[in-house]
């Protein structure tokens, strides 16, 4: 009998039947006076004892205004300490969070909250060139449903806090009692192949365990500080970095709202990091940065590099001059919680800077010839699949694109190609789907397409992905203007800057006046792909090798 691509983690370890709320109420009994989060821009610092009480205060006041189980709460913002008071504080009340990613704008918030019918979100006056408040503000009229907007840092806030000292726990605690750790608490967004993003609907018993078994496959204990410079709203930064920590009671550092290199480096240094995540990009920020070798981080030991392909030479530097001889990759997408496989401390440094890894405890995956639930033999190239505790219970209000990737057996095909080896390790050789990951943000070109061509000099529009040594993709758009029309580059981008997110903003426009067909005129992208590396010189970035 041939050897198949299909495996299963460990089940012999116990998967956490708690609530959020549950477990971290006894993290903070088991190490109350343990640093729990460390805010560095903002100086806040609690102990798990002091963060248990904030998220209790938060939570009580949620219940007091009227928020119900099942009701969703937006939370639009960089890092910050708030953010991560807000995620436990919706988990602790059964209030479902819908993380929202803070550099989108009005055209991409307006449907994030009107399709998951959030009823109050949370969110910065301002943050650099992003005016929080008054894109709020100019979209209200496009928001029936939300009833209340709080803003960090503002009198909003502090009577949202006020309010929490007013209620008693009497409500809060008839309230916890009646949650389950099967009940929906996460929608994140994630892009779509027609167009708007999908809502990924998580629960407790999803997001609490993964990033349970994330911090136990680094080794996580009450002694650990975990640096966090990946966002927040992100499954990386939620879920593996700040579930990751308060499963196991370690620290969770915030550097800085977002990406630095250098205020990373410094917060690994000044506090002691042991333990520090980031997409390949940020690691390559940091280990080129002038003063690299000024800052001491010989406490780093273990850290997560995933979210995009793994450069392994990158993964090299990591181990040899970051000291961080334990670092670990992950695999995963939103839909799975997100991690499906991860690399092992233990592993040969060949292992862990050249594959993603071996399934998660309680977790099967398998890799199946595509359109077919065909097992391919280990070796071969395949979809992989993914089943068990971590997949999502579906797209918010989405049944019919939930079955397109869930199956009748509770397979989630991911539409990632992957290749098993003899022993149980994969490789990410390519994608089905038609996805562009830049610096760790997932990227559907239709989403790009349909916006350009509201354009009324753009007649149509395809966008692909090409190689860059930075971010790993960039996004290429090939366009077709109207009869006549004299649209530049610059002119399609400054479009695509005032109503899209910025890492959706293509880096290359090319005009053309076809687009390579089939003979059933279906457009080619991985033409336009071959086409834009060879013309606009990407070459090397092609030629990079990833995990």
């Amino acid at each position: 009998m041939p050897d198949l691509s299909q495996t299963a983690g460990e089940v012999d370890v116990t998967l956490l039947d708690q609530t959020v709320g549950e477990n971290l109420a006894a993290t903070a009994s088991r190490f109350p006076e343990r640093p729990a989060l460390i805010d560095l821009t903002a100086g806040t610092r609690l102990t798990y004892a002091a963060f248990d009480a904030e998220v209790t205060r938060i939570a009580r006041a949620l219940v007091a205004r009227g928020l119900a189980v099942g009701d969703r709460v937006g939370v639009w913002s960089p890092n910050r300490a708030e953010w991560t008071l807000v995620q436990y504080a919706t988990a602790r009340a059964g209030i479902i969070l819908v993380t929202i990613n803070p550099a989108y704008r009005s055209h991409e918030l307006v449907y994030a909250l009107n399709q998951s019918g959030c009823r109050w979100v949370f969110a910065p006056e301002q943050y650099r060139t992003s005016a929080y408040r008054e894109m709020l503000e100019e979209s209200q009229s496009e928001l029936p449903r939300v009833e209340q907007v709080v803003y960090f840092g503002t009198d909003d806030w502090n009577e949202l806090l006020a309010a929490g000292d007013r209620a008693d726990d009497a409500a809060l605690e008839v309230r916890m009692a009646g949650l389950s750790p099967d009940d929906r608490i996460n929608i994140q967004y994630t892009s779509g192949t027609t167009g708007f993003p999908k809502g990924a609907t998580l629960t407790h018993r999803n997001i609490l365990n993964n990033g349970y078994f994330v911090g136990e496959l680094c080794g996580y204990t009450e002694l650990d500080v975990v640096c966090i410079p990946v966002p927040l709203y992100h499954c990386f930064g939620m879920v593996m970095g700040n579930l990751g920590s308060t499963t196991h009671g370690s620290a969770m550092v915030i550097p800085a709202p977002t990406f630095d290199p250098e205020a990373t480096l410094r917060a690994v240094e000044s506090e002691r990091c042991t333990s520090l995540y980031g997409v390949p990009t940020m690691f390559i920020a940091e280990l080129s940065h002038a003063d690299f070798d000024s800052f001491d981080l010989s406490t780093l030991r273990t850290g997560i590099m995933a979210g995009a392909p793994c450069p392994v030479e990158v993964m090299k530097q990591v181990v040899a001059r970051m000291n961080m001889r334990e670092v670990t990759i992950c695999y995963g997408m939103t839909e799975t919680s997100p991690v499906s496989t991860q690399t092992r401390a233990d592993d040969s440094l060949e292992r862990r800077v050249s594959t993603v890894g071996r399934v998660h405890p309680h977790v099967e995956v398998r890799v199946i010839t595509p359109g077919t639930n065909t097992v391919v033999e280990r070796g071969a190239p395949g979809e992989l699949c993914t089943r068990g505790y971590s997949v999502m219970s579906g797209y918010w209000a989405e049944e019919e694109r939930t079955r397109e990737v869930i199956d009748a057996e509770g397979w989630m095909h991911t539409g990632d190609l992957a290749v098993m080896d003899a022993d149980g390790y994969l490789n990410i050789v390519g994608r089905i789907k038609d996805l562009v990951i830049r610096g760790g943000e997932n990227i559907y070109p239709r989403e790009i397409e349909e916006f350009l061509i509201t354009h009324p000099d753009i007649l149509d529009a395809q966008v692909v992905g090409v190689p860059d040594e930075r971010y790993g993709e960039e996004l290429c758009a090939w366009v077709r203007r109207q009869p006549g029309a004299a649209l530049s580059e610059d002119e399609v981008r400054s479009f695509c800057r005032k109503r899209l997110a910025h890492f959706k903003v293509p880096r290359y426009v090319r005009f053309t006046d076809e687009f390579p067909m089939t003979v059933t005129g279906k457009v080619q992208k991985y033409l336009m792909r071959e086409r834009s590396i060879a013309e606009l010189g990407l070459q090397v970035a092609a030629s990079i090798e990833n995990a």
